[in-house]
């Protein structure tokens, strides 16, 4: 449930206006971030020709991937009229590293068996993202499931042989296998998968309205799919599964399809080194 607290910081934020109709819109505006807006009681919301589902309140979340356009437009509808609201992103720089003389062996696609196996894994993670609940969990203020050293970053990509690699979709915290990682928001356990060929243990946690969090690499999952959890409560334990060079959390946020940088939508943690 939303704090009397949270809903006033949400009335402080300057709004993108729209006449009266827009009441906030909040995050960080940039490519690979979640935005959280409230429209006023009566007002429909779409984006790119899509509904967007808003709460009772008119409370809202909109997400926009890594190489979303820069000029977003939101549709607001009320009756018979219409308004539309421009969202203007940053252009962000990511980190991309050429590596030259790999094995081509190392970047072949894998082999048919494994194939179909990795297809059956995703097309879990797939449903269990687009996964619409009625949960308010979004709104609310997401704490760091894990602190320590950030030991990989939203964006970035390898190049292997002049062939790109799938960009890394979320942010690492490097910390020794077993340690406890705790839920960054309330949720509802969507998925819970042991040993995937790439991602190893991996968790899904449903936030509400499309937003949800992707735990991988994990050693243990604490919980099981249905079950509700509150903010704070162990859920997994680090590990090195999958495919990971090391011990770590690489925690995802996504808004259904679309794959965006949890940092946008938590404190900066002091003292981490990227």
């Amino acid at each position: 449930m939303r704090t009397l607290a949270v809903l006033a910081a949400w009335l402080l934020v300057s709004p993108a206006f729209a006449g009266d109709w827009l009441l906030s819109l909040n995050g960080e505006r940039t490519q690979g971030t979640l935005l959280r807006g409230q429209v006023a009681p009566g007002v429909s919301v779409s984006l790119a020709g899509k509904p967007v589902r808003t709460t009772g309140d008119g409370f809202f979340a909109v997400g926009f991937g890594r190489d979303a356009a820069l000029e977003q437009t939101l549709v607001l509808q009320k009756e018979e009229v219409t308004q539309q609201v421009l969202v203007t992103l940053s252009q962000r720089e990511y980190d991309i590293q050429r590596v030259e003389g790999v094995p081509q062996r190392t970047v072949a696609p894998p082999p048919e068996a494994v194939l179909k196996r990795i297809r059956r894994e995703a097309a879990g993670i797939k449903a269990a993202r687009a996964t619409d609940s009625d949960s308010e969990s979004f709104l609310t203020n997401f704490q760091w499931p894990l602190t320590g050293r950030i030991s990989g970053v939203y964006g970035s990509q390898r190049v292997y042989n002049g062939k790109p690699g799938r960009p890394h979709y979320g942010v690492d915290v490097a910390r020794p296998t077993g340690t406890v990682v705790v839920a960054p928001a309330d949720a509802v356990v969507t998925l819970v998968q042991n040993d995937n060929y790439y991602s190893g243990g991996t968790l899904i946690l449903d936030h509400g309205y499309g937003v949800s969090s992707t735990m991988i690499h994990l050693s243990e999952v604490l919980v099981e799919k249905g079950q509700t959890v509150k903010q704070g409560d162990p859920v997994a334990k680090v590990g090195a599964s999958g495919r990971a060079t090391g011990p770590h959390l690489d925690w995802r946020l996504n808004w259904f399809e679309e794959k965006l940088d949890p940092v946008t939508v938590v404190p900066q943690m002091a003292g981490n080194n990227e």
